[in-house]
């Protein structure tokens, strides 16, 4: 059975004006599109048509071989994650169980806040940062290109997509607006709690 692109969990219109229709046409319609055309293409055929996605992703992650097949199948997978970490309104401290984790794990909101625009500013080109839970513990990570907690046996909770496509068309190069307007904005935290609940 062939991957498929996921709906937007939203109308396209409904995260403006920190992000515009524009974007998720190009970001959602065109490069998430793109990555599911190019996964599909390379699995053809195969036994890894029929994997899930995360059993492929963990499976061809160490295997340089394999490289554009981990590459697509884990650009599918943040994109799909990325869209769920933003609702309409959303965004400011969060509540409840994952404010308590932040703090215990953190020192509090802005320490986290702090953290994790630092990793998303300081990627190199493209990548994505994120919030994990690691074992027992939260921490701040970051990753290059397509490079996913799920491949380093991490569990991701929260991603921000900062390669250029993600923010240009809106933000042109001030990836630091971005991070700040997805962290004040745009975050879904009853999302960052749900896959927080999952693992504790």
């Amino acid at each position: 059975m062939a991957f498929e692109l996921p709906q937007l969990p939203y109308p396209k219109d409904a995260l403006e004006p920190h992000t515009s229709v524009r974007t998720l046409e190009f970001h959602h319609d065109k490069h998430h599109a793109a990555y599911v055309t190019n996964l599909n293409n390379l699995v053809k055929d195969s036994p890894m048509a029929s994997q899930s996605l995360e059993d492929l992703i963990k499976a061809t992650a160490k295997d340089d071989s394999r490289a554009a097949i981990f590459n697509n199948a884990a650009q599918v997978w943040n994109h799909t994650f990325f869209w769920r970490c933003m609702k309409p309104n959303g965004g400011g401290q969060p509540a409840g169980d994952i404010a308590a984790a932040i703090s215990q794990s953190f020192g509090g909101y802005d320490k986290f806040k702090e953290e994790f625009k630092a990793a998303c500013v300081g990627q190199f080109g493209s990548g994505w940062g994120w919030l994990v839970a690691d074992g027992t513990t939260m921490k701040v990570t970051k990753t290059p290109n397509a490079v996913n907690p799920l491949s380093l046996g991490q569990t991701a909770l929260l991603t921000c997509d900062v390669w250029e496509h993600a923010y240009y068309l809106d933000y042109q190069n001030r990836r630091p607006d971005f991070v700040e307007t997805f962290l004040g904005h745009l975050v879904n935290w009853d999302f960052v709690a749900a896959n927080l609940r999952k693992v504790r």
